[in-house]
């Protein structure tokens, strides 16, 4: 017999959607970092492409924030914080690597632009997660 009531039924499915939900958003940061990792040379020449200055110092910056973020959301150790960090980074990201209004040899602008505004839903769950109070952060 199921002795949880209604109310505490739907709190759980909350929780459980919640931290569903951060973990998600976390992966989402985890994969790419990693994949700059093994990608070091790719990315460095994309992100020297789109005139990103300092490309070695701000690559190392990205894989921490990206990897050690995301995993930080994942499992809910400061998330608001993650989510905020991640939310500018999401930004930067957007702004240098995704310009849709710049072209380059061999750039899509159709897809830059997908990518960017699918960034900024990104970024809006984030500053969710970053701006939202309760337990089930």
């Amino acid at each position: 017999m199921n002795t949880l009531t209604a109310p505490a039924r739907l709190d759980t499915a909350r929780r459980l959607l919640v931290i569903t939900g951060r973990a998600l958003l976390g992966l989402y940061f985890i994969v790419p970092g990693i994949m700059k990792i093994t990608g070091w040379t790719a990315t460095g020449a994309y992100m020297a492409q789109h005139g990103v200055p300092l490309v070695p110092v701000l690559l190392v910056i990205t894989i921490v924030l990206q990897v050690g973020g995301g995993i930080c959301l994942a499992i809910g150790y400061r998330a608001p914080l993650m989510a905020f960090l991640l939310a500018g980074l999401t930004l930067l990201i957007s702004l240098f690597m995704h310009d849709f209004w710049n072209s380059y040899e061999g750039g899509n602008p159709g897809h830059e632009l997908q990518n960017f505004i699918k960034n900024m839903g990104i970024m809006a769950g984030l500053l969710y997660v970053a701006g939202s109070p309760g337990k089930s952060r």
